[in-house]
């Protein structure tokens, strides 16, 4: 006989929702083992959450919270892997970095990206020009046909973000 009080409760939830969970990401990833995968990753961040799961009025919500904020991170850590290869395809051969130094980059490029997100999508652009591409103020003003004025401004809100976590 199985005795419900012998369990903790992540593990009577994982019990009772971690087959739908499953389900429910493999429907938006159309891939059992990448669903298996972030199924796995929602339940360890339920492991670090302080949140009594005993408590929980819809637990199905709120895994469904956690493990779309896990694939909004999956999705946004895909795009800018997919950006940064294909910066690194239209480059010579001989400019071939590590794939220490890509990791790295890629790593890098996540923290700017998950530090800049509270600003306008136009600023962020304009940062990656200029700090990514290399693009000079005129050149970035010219390619989004904006004045020069309104890129130092966009660059002086990133870089006002990227000091403050500094301090953080």
């Amino acid at each position: 006989m199985y005795d419900d009080s012998l369990v903790s409760p992540v593990e009577q939830l994982y019990t009772r929702h971690h087959p739908w969970l499953r389900g429910w990401l493999q429907r938006r990833l159309g891939h059992s083992a990448d669903a298996e995968d972030l199924a796995h990753d929602t339940f360890i961040r339920v492991l670090r959450t302080q949140q009594d799961v005993r408590e929980l009025r819809q637990p199905m919500a709120f895994l469904a919270a956690i493990a779309n904020g896990l694939l909004i991170n999956r999705w946004r850590r895909q795009a800018i892997e997919r950006a940064y290869l294909e910066a690194l395809a239209a480059r010579p051969e001989a400019e071939e970095p590590s794939p220490e130094t890509r990791y790295l980059m890629i790593e890098t490029l996540l923290q700017l990206d998950s530090l800049l997100v509270g600003l306008s999508m136009q600023v962020r652009k304009i940062f990656f020009l200029s700090q990514l591409d290399g693009l000079t103020y005129p050149q970035i003003a010219t390619q989004l046909s904006l004045s020069v004025a309104q890129v130092q401004r966009a660059m002086g809100k990133a870089f006002s973000v990227c000091y403050a976590s500094r301090f953080e």
